[in-house]
């Protein structure tokens, strides 16, 4: 008794699991799953599969939703991992499929064939798997999407050999709801309620994670209740407690020592969906120790390697609610609101400081920022505050450049109805250009606004610091315009205050992407 072959199973799960807009760059290998290309399927074409990756990355970050990527074989992936790496580290629900040489060649390394397939990933992805049998496929794919959105989230990954989707099979796979994260321990619950309820001073460290479960308003409350400051991890990747409130303290350095200082005015730090911590540089031990230290997660890993406090596995939102529930009402004194500092917008010259400023005026309530300017990152806090209360805001947590430009392209696919403004650096932007294509052929509401200081002054700024000299550091002469408007994208120059407010304003209402190129003078720089 003949069967549907594999290609017709897998289609029908990808639509039952809501994976129907898949982002690509095809190769030989890829053929078979790609002929006769369904109509009710999106097939959105990158130009090169790191610029994929990071595509679907925002796609889904935005969006809220589980993606499919498909990429080519051996080579394609190998583009592709440095973003797959970002995945994993952005807690994106991604399933990466990649295709294979055909079974019957294996065995002699054929060319494009991928030796290993499944290992090459490892181990940046949650699971990894190339089936045994092409009658296999389809539950390994319906496996790969469990995991991959089984809290906490990240990428998985399928190798299919060619010849398999074109096998006829009777097997069935019944596709099975998301499944659902922890809840906190009842008793462990309590235990921190009391806690809070003795402590004098408390304090709050949020993560990406609050945001990604769409728990900032819940966040607010709970603080607002308790009358705690809000301090955002080091190197969060997203906005968890909108900038303008009065709770809001301000960004952790990712260095022991600083972290240590800021959070030892506490008596207790209450760790939402962060790691305890994230560090990128060591300049010698912390001279104090952190205070008592509660940390919630779904990430049993996370909460295993935490070196600090008591750790307490569950889904944010519904722990926030129970403790907004359970906390006493006590009376304790506000800490004091951040100051920022002030800045003058007159004279002929942009800087970044200033570039953040115009923008925080300017942009739509509803907008989404998605941001790689790491040399500028402070100006960026000081000067542009994040006030939404979901998704406002996107970077890349691995630090692995080139995120930023194409995954701006993937939330514009994602969310339709919000302004994409992508704030980019002129280095960052050069691993991941060919996304403006895709911005174009799609014809994507986007302002890319690239940041450009001829430099890559993040790794400056750090050699500087440390009072030595480096090589490769210098760029410039790059003329971002012409890239812009060779890819079918609208390339404005920006060389002064009064330009970068008209082209601001007319980006923002175009229907389609534009680029502003904008030169900015040397300012007094840290990196966080």
């Amino acid at each position: 008794m003949s069967g549907d072959t594999v290609r017709e199973i897998t289609r029908d799960l990808m639509r039952s699991f809501g994976l129907t807009t898949v982002f690509g760059n095809p190769g030989t290998t890829e053929v078979p799953f790609l002929r006769d290309w369904p109509n009710d399927f999106r097939y959105v074409l990158g130009l090169q599969e790191a610029a994929v990756v990071a595509m679907a990355d925002g796609y889904a970050q935005a969006g809220g939703r589980p993606v499919l990527v498909n990429l080519h074989s051996a080579g394609g992936l190998g583009h592709g991992l440095g973003h797959i790496f970002t995945a994993y580290r952005n807690r994106t629900p991604m399933v990466v499929l990649a295709g294979q040489q055909v079974r019957s060649l294996l065995p002699g390394e054929p060319f494009l064939g991928a030796t290993d397939a499944a290992s090459f990933p490892k181990p940046y992805v949650k699971w990894s798997c190339e089936p045994a049998r092409a009658e296999d496929v389809p539950a390994a794919i319906a496996r790969a999407y469990h995991l991959s959105t089984q809290p906490p989230y990240g990428p998985t990954f399928v190798s299919v050999p060619a010849d398999d989707w074109d096998v006829e099979t009777t097997s069935a796979v019944t596709p099975r709801r998301r499944i659902a994260g922890p809840v906190a321990d009842p008793d462990a619950l309590r235990a921190l309620v009391s806690v809070v309820d003795g402590s004098k001073r408390p304090g709050i460290v949020v993560g990406p994670a609050v945001d990604i479960e769409g728990a900032v308003p819940d966040m607010v409350t709970l603080a607002e209740q308790i009358q705690a400051g809000v301090w955002v991890s080091p190197m969060s990747s997203r906005c968890s407690f909108p900038e303008e409130h009065p709770l809001f303290q301000g960004f952790l350095n990712p260095e022991q020592r600083f972290i240590a200082t800021a959070l030892g005015q506490y008596d207790l730090v209450l760790v939402f969906g962060a790691p305890v911590f994230t560090h990128h540089v060591f300049r010698g031990e912390a001279e104090q120790s952190l205070p008592e230290l509660f940390v919630l997660s779904d990430d049993d890993d996370l909460l295993a390697r935490a070196r600090h406090g008591t750790g307490i596995r569950t889904m944010l939102r519904p722990a926030l609610r129970q403790l907004s529930e359970l906390v006493a009402k006590i009376d304790r004194p506000a800490p004091e609101p951040l100051a920022r500092p002030e800045i003058t917008l007159d004279g002929p010259m942009v800087s970044a400081s200033k570039l953040f400023a115009v923008l925080s005026e300017m942009l739509p309530n509803n907008a989404i920022v998605v941001e790689e300017a790491p040399s500028h990152r402070q100006a960026m806090h000081d000067h542009l505050p994040i006030r939404s209360r979901h998704t406002g805001f996107l970077t890349v947590a691995s630090g692995t450049l080139g995120y930023g430009l194409p995954a701006a392209v993937g939330a514009a696919l994602a969310r339709p109805d919000r302004r994409i403004v992508a704030v980019i650096g002129d280095g960052s932007s050069m691993y991941g250009i060919q996304a403006l294509w895709t911005a174009a052929r799609e014809h994507l509401p986007v302002t890319f606004v690239i940041v450009d200081n001829s430099q890559y002054a993040a790794l400056k700024t750090l050699a500087d610091a440390d009072g030595v000299m480096v090589p490769g550091v210098d760029l410039g002469g790059i003329d971002f315009v012409a890239l812009a408007t060779g890819m079918g994208c609208s390339g404005v120059l920006v060389e002064s205050l009064t330009g970068l407010r008209e082209a601001l304003k007319q980006s923002l209402v175009d229907n389609g992407p534009t680029l502003l190129h904008v030169p900015v003078v040397e300012e007094a720089r840290t990196l966080y």
